[in-house]
């Protein structure tokens, strides 16, 4: 596989993902990073295959990372690995999906994925484990030759650094999927109405309405022409 030629090139991405919506928004998170670039899409595992040939080809745009979700149409995320492996890729692999089994997260580690990443997330989980990531590659590029032990140690920490809290005091992550999984429908539903599709409170429904809003996961919008005490609508970005 080609890769960057110095840690100063944007590292090439092809996102992996078969919904459009979260696929989009994949796209919009990187296009919000600096040092990265969107050259492909890929819904399934055969059209990953494809693109990730056509980018080693001779004339190819190349090809640094693929943005892998695990549940693919017609195949898993770690059975895509494999193939990309056995054809001789050595791209860079980053999880970002919803499956949280162990045995699949100890499997991804086994096929050299470097990061795991679990939906949902905000844009500054997204934009810190990307920048650790570069990081991890500027530190151990191709173009540094020999490094010592020191150098190994400090690209590894960097790439496995502990992610920051992303959740407010209060607030779990299993309630926080309920609610975002409400939203995933589309629409822009009230507090009210969430609370009463994932089985909460409107008070607690609200709480995390609100932090997903606070952190740009969704949208708050005005409801207008409803009776009585003015509302918002909350809507998945």
């Amino acid at each position: 596989m080609t890769r960057a030629s110095s840690s100063g090139d944007r590292v090439r991405v092809l996102v992996v993902e078969d919904e459009p919506l979260t696929a989009e928004a994949h796209v919009a998170y990187l296009e919000r990073l600096d040092g990265f670039e969107v050259v492909g899409r890929a819904r399934d595992g055969r059209e990953t295959l494809e693109a990730v040939r056509a980018a080693s080809a001779v004339g190819g745009t190349g090809l640094d990372l693929v943005l892998l979700d695990m549940n693919l149409p017609d195949t898993h995320g770690l059975q895509l690995c494999r193939a990309l492996r056995a054809a001789g890729s050595t791209v860079d692999v980053v999880a970002v999906t919803a499956v949280r089994d162990a045995a699949v997260v100890r499997t991804a580690v086994s096929l050299g994925i470097v990061q795991y990443l679990i939906k949902p997330f905000t844009f500054g989980t997204f934009a810190e484990r990307m920048g650790a990531y570069r990081a991890f590659r500027e530190s151990l590029g191709a173009e540094r030759g020999q490094i010592t032990q020191s150098d190994v140690d400090s690209g590894f920490a960097t790439l496995r650094q502990a992610p920051a809290p992303e959740l407010a005091k209060g607030l779990s992550a299993a309630t926080l999927e309920q609610v975002v999984a409400v939203l995933r429908r589309g629409g822009s539903p009230s507090a009210g109405e969430v609370a009463d599709a994932a089985g909460v409170s409107r008070v607690t429904a609200r709480r995390y309405l609100e932090h997903l809003a606070d952190t740009g996961a969704a949208t708050r919008e005005p409801r207008y022409g409803t009776p009585g005490r003015p509302e918002h609508g909350y809507r998945w970005n």
